[in-house]
């Protein structure tokens, strides 16, 4: 498997939409860095965050997930309680070639912060918005920044295609919009 290089991203980008919107470039201008890369894509968080809470006592289950475990929040940030998290979306919709898959990794602003970025593999076939979790690891509230870079994305291309894509097996979150919360 190969990381792939600006070029290839850009060019999947325009040709097929595979990120849309695409930025072409580096975005700084006062923010959190967004947009394409030299190996890489940096993607924006939207406004539309989901704050873990425990107001309802609820217990965590992905089995049986208590949608009252979050509080629903929209504005230019988010604040994340001490040693809790959220989740959040991409502004970016990802479309992956049926050859490739898709890591990711937080950004280093937000690292150096305390404020961790999971994100699972985007397998190959998959399309959507990707849901993005953010975890506070500190004692102290963390801000969030929307429609500012939140996590790159990596891409790896295959030898040759999978035998089944994620499209193939009809994946649950295949398609999601929005902040989507854990299925079964």
């Amino acid at each position: 498997m190969a990381v792939m290089s600006d070029k290839w991203i850009r060019a999947q980008a325009l040709e097929s939409g595979m990120i849309e919107p695409f930025v072409d470039r580096q975005t700084r201008d006062g923010c959190i860095s967004y947009g394409l890369s030299s190996y890489g894509y940096d993607a924006r968080v939207s406004d539309d965050f989901k704050i873990f809470t425990n107001v309802d006592n609820a217990l965590v289950d992905p089995k049986d997930f208590a949608h009252n475990s979050f509080v629903d929040r929209k504005g230019p940030v988010c604040i994340i309680p001490p040693n809790s998290f959220m989740l959040a979306r991409t502004v970016e919709y990802f479309r992956v070639p049926r050859d490739v898959l898709v890591i990711c990794l937080g950004k280093s602003t937000y690292a150096r912060c305390g404020i961790i970025v999971n994100v699972t593999p985007l397998e190959p076939g998959w399309e959507g918005h990707v849901t993005l979790e953010f975890s506070n690891t500190t004692p102290l509230p963390a801000k969030v920044y929307a429609n500012e870079g939140a996590c790159q994305f990596l891409f790896l291309k295959g030898n040759e295609p999978c035998e089944v894509s994620y499209a193939d097996r009809a994946g649950k979150y295949m398609g999601q919009r929005g902040v989507t919360l854990p299925k079964l």
